[in-house]
């Protein structure tokens, strides 16, 4: 089994750690686009997510990650699953040059050639059901993959018809993209799907460099000894997700709350009404990772950044980054 790097071992970057936990606490919020130059952590972060992760229950042995026995997919059914078994949460990979078949699912031809009968084979988002999907370079994948997983992240449901064959399964999953900006631009339908985005970039203190090589030193000389040494402070972090996770219900946010959300969104010129939804959906998972039921506008200026900077329409007189711009209209809006 693959051992990834501590969550609690990495330096810095506590803005994507913050992104990640959040989503994890809440994944209506919908998922994480991180930017930034090549080895700053970007991949490392987001697989150690996996370790970090409560685990979950699942119906043993169902490729499609049912949670729910009153609502079973067509291969628990047929085999008559229903045993709930404990298990972690699936972070699965979604390579680049993954071909249809193989993010969808298709026609098993191996069992098709020898046995002569059509059995489906669960692609990739079967497996990332109820759990995530990571997907690197995200800003260089095929159009044709962009549009099946705009499809399957609108709707919750994954509709393969081929080979004489018509399945449909649930395929609920947060998704996280990781990518460099020089590469190229994300499409804005995908764009929009991402619920936060983070930038991240190389340490600039002497000392940081330092204990980043460090510890990634120490990892790979003895793997073993390091994520022990780690574990506990993991564990205290999974603690809070599953504390945070509970006090969700419990999280008040008035009227003048809602209001000043409104206000920003509408300043910047965020089209819809996704980014007041979402910004919602982060400072009641952000106010509950704090322990507090009470959401304060201190809260908004924490996050607000991270949720709406991605939904900024361009503006061709104004030469500064969307994070600025959403900087100077939280300081207005929120400082008088």
């Amino acid at each position: 089994m693959s051992k990834y790097f501590p969550f609690s071992a990495i330096v810095g970057q506590e803005q994507m750690k913050l992104a990640l936990i959040l989503t994890a606490i809440d994944p209506k919020i919908g998922g994480v686009l991180v930017f930034g130059d090549r080895g700053t952590g970007k991949s490392t972060i987001i697989r150690a997510l996996a370790g970090l992760l409560p685990k979950k229950k699942f119906i043993q042995c169902c490729p499609y990650n049912c949670q729910d026995v009153s609502n079973l997919c067509f291969h628990c059914k047929t085999a008559k699953l229903s045993k709930m078994i404990e298990r972690d949460t699936p972070v699965i990979d979604l390579p680049l040059g993954s071909t249809e078949d193989r993010v969808v699912g298709a026609l098993n031809l191996e069992i098709a050639l020898s046995e002569g009968r059509k059995v489906f084979e669960p692609g990739l988002l079967a497996k990332a059901n109820n759990g995530y999907l990571y997907v690197d370079e995200v800003n260089l994948l095929e159009d044709h993959i962009v549009d099946l997983l705009l499809d399957v992240a609108a709707s919750g449901e994954n509709l393969v018809e081929r080979d004489g064959m018509s399945i449909r399964h649930n395929s609920k999953f947060v998704l996280i993209g990781s990518g460099n900006p020089e590469e190229g631009e994300l499409r804005p339908q995908l764009l929009d799907r991402f619920g936060l985005s983070v930038k991240v970039g190389s340490p600039s203190k002497i000392p940081e460099r330092v204990e980043v090589v460090k510890r990634r030193d120490d990892f790979e000389q003895d793997p073993d000894a390091f994520l022990k040494k780690w574990r506990r402070k993991d564990l205290a972090i999974r603690k809070k997700i599953l504390a945070a996770r509970n006090n969700l219900t419990n999280v008040k946010l008035d009227d003048k709350i809602l209001s000043k959300c409104a206000e920003l969104c509408i300043s910047i010129g965020s089209d819809g009404l996704r980014g007041e939804l979402t910004l919602l959906r982060t400072l009641r998972a952000f106010t509950a990772y704090k322990d507090k039921i009470d959401a304060e506008l201190s809260d908004i200026k924490e996050i607000a950044v991270h949720t709406l900077s991605h939904r900024l329409r361009r503006d061709p007189l104004d030469e500064s980054s969307s994070e600025m711009r959403v900087e100077r209209k939280i300081n207005e809006l929120l400082n008088g």
